[in-house]
C-alpha cells in the first residue's frame, strides 16, 4: 500500500508546536519531511518540560514523528548555499519564524521563486495583515484573540482558555490543508504559491458558532438555549455559557456516581428533542411526555437547568459508564468525561492507532497520539522523532554532496 504524499519533499523550518503539528501530519501522510535545526541546540522543545535529564522531551518527540533532522547554520555563506540547493530539491517550505525572518535570511518569496518556481511556501503567523501582524503569539494568546477565551467558562467567572491546543495545533492542521490544496493546484498551474495560516484566524474558524450567536444576540437580544435564559441578563456580546452545547440541542455536564472523590465522574448529556420521550422514561418522569409544560422543546427552554438537575439525580445513581450503557440503548446522545489516564489505557484507541507506543533510542518506550485521519488506501506508520542532526549526511548525499564536501562543511561548523 502506498502513502498519499509519497514523493513530496518538505523543507521544515518550523519549531515548537504549530508548525511541527503541520509537518508531522504531512509526514504521517507519506511526505519526506526534512527538519532543519541549529547545531548543538535544535528545536527549543527538545529541552523543554523534560522528564528525563539529557533526553529529548516528550514535547518534542510527540510533535516530530516520521521526520528527518539535519543541522545547518544558515547565517554562513556556505549554509545559505546548502539551503539554496535544498530549496531547489523540495516541494514545500514550511516556517513559523517571527514575521520577516525568512526575508532577513535572504530568502524572500521572489528569491525562492527564482530558485524553484514550483515551491509552495507555507507560514504560520500569529495574526494576518493588520495592526497586530508583527506581534509574537503563543497558544493562549491566540485563544484569547480568536474569540475562544471570552466565550469559555461560566458567566460569573473570568475568561478561560481550553486545554485543547486550538491555537497551535489547530492552526497547524489548517496549514496542512492549505499546503495539500496548493500542491493540488500546482498540478494545473505548474507554479507554487504562498500559504498563510494565522493563529487568530484558525481559532476563529473553530469558534464560528460563537460568531453565529453574536449575530443572533444583536438581532434578538436573547439566546434561549443559553443558561442565562430566562432569569439572567444578556449584554451586547456573547456571554460565557458554561457547559451549554453551543448547538441546537441543549446539553450539560452532569454528575455521576463517585463524583465526590473522582473529578472525572461526569457525563455529557444532550437533551435531543426526538428522544425526549425516552429520556423521560429513563429518569422516571413519564408524565413530562404529555405535560404541555415539558412536551415541546420551546416549552422546555425556560426550565433547562431545572430539567438537567432532575436528570442529574438519576445520573448520580450510576457510574458514567453504566449511564452510557443505559442511555445508548435508547439512542440518547451522551459521552463520558474521560481523563487522560483513561484515554491512555483505552484499548480501542490503541487498536485504531489513535494512541501509539513508540520506541526511542534514548527515551525508551512512550505513548503518543497517532494520525487522527484514517485512509483506506494510505497507511500510517508512526516512527520515532529524529535525534538532532541524525540525517545530515544522508540528506546532503541525496542532494549531491560528496563525503569530502560534507567533511569540509562539518569542519567549518556549517552543519
Amino acid at each position: 500500500m502506498s502513502k498519499a504524499l509519497d514523493g513530496v519533499r518538505i523543507l521544515d523550518f518550523t519549531h515548537v508546536q504549530s508548525g511541527p503539528t503541520c509537518t508531522q501530519l504531512l509526514a504521517w501522510m507519506g511526505a519526506d519531511v526534512i527538519k532543519v535545526e541549529r547545531a548543538g541546540e535544535g528545536d527549543i522543545t527538545r529541552g523543554q518540560l523534560r522528564d528525563i535529564p539529557g533526553v529529548d522531551s516528550l514535547y518534542f518527540t510527540m510533535l516530530n514523528h516520521n521526520k528527518r533532522s539535519i543541522t545547518l547554520d544558515t547565517k554562513t555563506q556556505k549554509g545559505k548555499e546548502v539551503l539554496e540547493t535544498m530549496v531547489k530539491a523540495c516541494d514545500v517550505l514550511v516556517e513559523n519564524f517571527a514575521p520577516g525572518a525568512l526575508d532577513r535570511m535572504g530568502f524572500t518569496w521572489e528569491r525562492i521563486q527564482e530558485l524553484n518556481p514550483r515551491m509552495v511556501v507555507a507560514s504560520v503567523k500569529g495574526f494576518g495583515p493588520g495592526p497586530y501582524e508583527d506581534c509574537k503569539v503563543y497558544e493562549n494568546v491566540a485563544q484569547c484573540a480568536g474569540g475562544a477565551a471570552s466565550t469559555t467558562g461560566f458567566d460569573d467567572g473570568p475568561p478561560l482558555v481550553t486545554g485543547a491546543q486550538i491555537g497551535d495545533s489547530g492552526t497547524g492542521l489548517h496549514l496542512a490543508l492549505g499546503i495539500v490544496a496548493a500542491l493540488y493546484q500546482r498540478n494545473t498551474t505548474g507554479r507554487g504559491q504562498k500559504v498563510l495560516a494565522a493563529m487568530q484566524d484558525g481559532v476563529l474558524n473553530l469558534c464560528r458558532v460563537k460568531l453565529r450567536d453574536q449575530q443572533r444576540l444583536e438581532r434578538t437580544g436573547v439566546m434561549e438555549e443559553y443558561p442565562q435564559y430566562p432569569d439572567g441578563q444578556f449584554g451586547d456580546a456573547v456571554p460565557r455559557a458554561g457547559n451549554a452545547s453551543g448547538g441546537g440541542q441543549p446539553g450539560w455536564i452532569l454528575k455521576c456516581k463517585g463524583w465526590e472523590t473522582d473529578p472525572n465522574a461526569y457525563i455529557y448529556f444532550i437533551m435531543q428533542a426526538p428522544v425526549w420521550g425516552a429520556i423521560c422514561k429513563v429518569i422516571g418522569k413519564e408524565g413530562w411526555i404529555t405535560d404541555p409544560e415539558y412536551a415541546k422543546p420551546k416549552a422546555r427552554l425556560p426550565k433547562l437547568m431545572a430539567i438537567f438537575a432532575t436528570i442529574e439525580e438519576w445520573t448520580k445513581t450510576k457510574t458514567k459508564f453504566e449511564a452510557m450503557d443505559i442511555l445508548n440503548e435508547f439512542d440518547i446522545p451522551c459521552g463520558p468525561i474521560l481523563s487522560m489516564k483513561e484515554i491512555a489505557h483505552e484499548p480501542s484507541l490503541r487498536a485504531t492507532g489513535t494512541i501509539v507506543e513508540v520506541d526511542h533510542p534514548t527515551r525508551g518506550k512512550y505513548l503518543s497520539v497517532g494520525n487522527p485521519i484514517k485512509m483506506s488506501a494510505s497507511y500510517t506508520e508512526v516512527t520515532r522523532s529524529p535525534l538532532l542532526g541524525e540525517h545530515t549526511e544522508e540528506v546532503l548525499a541525496e542532494l549531491g554532496y560528496s563525503k569530502d564536501q560534507v567533511a569540509v562543511l562539518r569542519a567549518e561548523k556549517v552543519i
